[in-house]
């Protein structure tokens, strides 16, 4: 385990790891900026400890297997519904990925001992963890800083740009109930999709990726495969906005770069009210809102050489 130094960020991470592999991007940013401290990583929608496993694999090809990791809640709390990973499948993983389950109860003990211990909460992926850990432990996020990759505000639409609109929200839309019981109490910044698009991975940053050692190569690979599995070419072609040589898009990379006070992000605080719409659930300005800070621009580029330059320091 690398020293920490006494004015490191301290950050608990809660992922849904195994999917996009953009929570695997934004790992390779926390292990390869400075001052930082990953103190625990907890997996939700994880069911059987699959995408906890598949974090490990990323810790070990780091050499970072100091980092706790705890796979948490399996399911949406709203729907009950499962997801799907990548796990094992040999087009993201070329080898076999071990499942690390964990007994109930253990990724809320880990987020919650973090928690008092001064960690910021960096949410990219469901808010289940969070979620249950304020119901079963009440007033266990009241204030904590959370950040999370979170919210489409419809004064955010900009030209050029597909305009998908709050159903894109994934980490919302699971599990609305979640989502809705963390903003009601947690010190929340929202990194909103609307602001964090404009930083994409390309096709000319794959050359510098795979040189930047195993964890690098792994995330070409699989970033590749996600942008070939999702027609990320055609997207490209239909939006001037987007890079001719689309791969990825840097949802929650930028999360965990507006965690760390990266300054290639602009950041308002705006009164934010959660709001039913059937079964969306959607974030917006409302005069009765709680103030919360809310990502409005990211300098795209900037993120970019910041985050090549991060996950080439893990080497």
């Amino acid at each position: 385990m690398p020293p920490v130094p006494d004015d490191s960020t301290r950050i608990h991470l809660d992922t849904d790891f195994g999917g996009d592999p953009d929570d695997a991007a934004a790992l390779a940013l926390l292990l390869g900026s400075p001052r930082t401290e990953i103190a625990g990583i907890t997996t939700n929608l994880d069911a059987g400890g699959r995408r906890a496993g598949c974090v490990v694999r990323y810790l070990e090809l780091a050499g970072r297997t100091d980092v706790p990791v705890v796979a948490g809640a399996d399911a949406s709390m709203t729907t009950g519904r499962r997801f799907e990973s990548t796990w094992n499948e040999a087009r993201y993983w070329p080898e076999a990925v071990e499942p690390r389950p964990a007994v109930p109860g253990a990724a809320l003990d880990l987020l919650d001992r973090n928690i008092a211990h001064g960690a910021t909460v960096v949410a990219i992926g469901a808010l289940t963890n969070l979620a249950r850990l304020e119901l079963q432990r009440p007033g266990a996020l009241r204030d904590v800083r959370v950040v999370a990759t979170a919210g489409w505000l419809d004064d955010q639409r900009t030209r050029g740009l597909p305009d998908w609109g709050p159903a894109m929200d994934f980490n919302v839309q699971c599990d609305t109930r979640a989502a809705a019981t963390v903003a009601a109490v947690a010190d929340l910044t929202l990194v909103t999709l609307p602001a964090s698009i404009t930083a994409q991975l390309r096709g000319a940053h794959l050359d510098r990726l795979r040189a930047a050692g195993p964890v690098g190569a792994l995330l070409a690979r699989q970033s590749q495969q996600h942008a070939s599995d999702n027609g990320f070419a055609a997207l490209a072609a239909a939006h001037a906005g987007l890079a001719d040589d689309l791969v990825n898009f840097h949802w929650d990379p930028v999360t965990c770069a507006v965690a760390l006070d990266w300054p290639c992000t602009k950041i308002e605080t705006r009164p934010i009210e959660t709001a039913a719409d059937g079964n969306l659930l959607r974030f917006r300005a409302h005069e009765s809102g709680r103030p919360t800070r809310v990502v409005v621009g990211v300098d795209g580029d900037d993120f970019n050489e910041r985050w090549l330059a991060a996950v080439e320091a893990i080497v």
